[in-house]
């Protein structure tokens, strides 16, 4: 079976290995991928490069995901997310990257540019009205409220905070960040039990946030040893 083209555009890419630094590879990579992001866009559909995920060949999964994350939309968000049970710890990460780009881009062109804008505000509060004007227009993009969320969190707000999350979740279901975030949230109002619940989601959804195994673990104990909560 003939290398499908999008390989040959990868490979044109730094090497990355499981274990790098991604984020210096990507500050020396951004021309290569400035190049591989518009080859993608003018040889592939997103329908295309969903099907291309599925490859049992690791590097075709690994450009293809990468590609995703570059120009995939929330119609990827499923197919990308079940990359995060990936084989490879390298499709693992891609697919990680990948889905907070999508979800950053699950509102229209315009309300994609807002949601940047306004996390970039220097005063929080118009950072808060912000993201209140956009979840008005557009209700239904979850990482809106995922960074009002962030917002209340960072303000001591947990209440709310949980409320935004579990916004997230329901027209999320695979936001692992949001469900992360609420067991932050509901540890802070003193609610184990429901914090407990809310990262073994995260961990469901990520095998890879490994962090949280020692979080669940101390409040399984806890619980074990007769904490109470509400």
């Amino acid at each position: 079976m003939p290398t499908p083209l999008l390989v040959e555009f990868f490979d044109r890419l730094p090497a990355l290995s499981p274990g790098d630094d991604e984020d210096l590879w990507a500050a020396g990579a951004q021309d290569a991928m400035r190049e591989f992001r518009t080859a993608v866009r003018e040889r592939y559909t997103e329908g295309t490069l969903q099907r291309l995920v599925l490859s049992p060949d690791l590097k075709v999964r690994r450009a293809a995901v990468l590609a995703l994350g570059l120009v995939g939309t929330m119609h990827s968000n499923a197919a990308v997310a079940a990359l995060l049970r990936d084989d490879d710890p390298l499709v693992q990460r891609f697919a990680a990257d990948a889905l907070w780009e999508v979800w950053f881009r699950g509102g229209t062109t315009e309300q994609n540019f807002q949601i940047q804008q306004a996390i970039r505000k220097d005063d929080p509060e118009a950072v808060r009205a912000a993201l209140d004007e956009l979840i008005a227009a557009a209700p239904d993009f979850a990482e809106v409220y995922n960074q009002r969320a962030i917002w209340f969190f960072k303000r001591g707000e947990y209440a709310r905070a949980v409320e935004d999350c579990e916004v997230v979740l329901r027209l999320n279901p695979y936001h692992f960040g949001a469900a992360a975030g609420l067991g932050q949230c509901l540890l802070k109002l003193k609610k184990a039990r429901a914090a407990l619940r809310a990262f073994r989601q995260a961990l469901d959804l990520n095998p890879a946030l490994e962090h949280l195994k020692d979080t669940i673990q101390a409040l399984e104990e806890a619980l074990d040893n007769g904490s109470r909560d509400d």
